[in-house]
């Protein structure tokens, strides 16, 4: 049975994480497309951002911000994106996600980026400052519903001076 009151660490991953970190996302998202996502993006050097929630010393969730290219007639701007993000199903719907996110976009206001994105379900992000992308001419490269392809600010001004075509790692291709 879960402890609910002991105390959530959130921290950087470290290599003895990996194989619990695996074991969070296939549990989380029921397949192994997400675990091996992770996998890939840390193969090639692009998780930019990797942090997990620890809890009683077991890693109970963990969440993960790569690199992205806006690209629009005139430039390319780079841009960072959100997710995977998953908890151990036994700790969901418990805040662990939302602390994760939280420190994320902390974490990610200390990057060179200047827009955060995320796909992702369009009642759940929007509570972290998220909102719907295209109304700011950014789009993802693939057709998906308008609000669930969403945009955060991290940098005062960025949106105004961007708009494009968001494209992902290749390695979101092959998950």
């Amino acid at each position: 049975m879960p402890q609910h009151n002991s105390i959530l660490t959130i921290r950087p991953e470290y290599p003895h994480d990996i194989l619990a970190i695996r074991q969070v996302h296939s549990d989380a998202f029921g397949r192994p497309h997400e675990a091996n996502l992770v996998e890939a993006l840390r193969r090639a050097n692009a998780l930019t951002i990797s942090l997990v929630a620890v809890q009683n010393d077991h890693l109970r969730g963990h969440i993960v911000f790569s690199p992205v290219t806006i690209t629009s007639d005139t430039a390319t701007i780079d841009a960072i994106s959100l997710g995977p993000m998953g908890v151990l199903p036994a700790y969901q719907h418990r805040g662990m996600g939302s602390q994760l996110i939280a420190a994320g976009l902390q974490a990610c206001r200390h990057t060179p980026y200047g827009i955060v994105v995320v796909l992702g379900h369009p009642t759940y992000y929007p509570r972290f400052g998220f909102v719907p992308a295209k109304p700011y001419g950014i789009v993802w490269e693939r057709d998906v519903p308008e609000d669930v392809f969403m945009v955060q600010e991290l940098q005062a001004g960025a949106l105004a001076q961007t708009q494009g075509v968001v494209k992902y790692r290749p390695e979101f291709d092959h998950a």
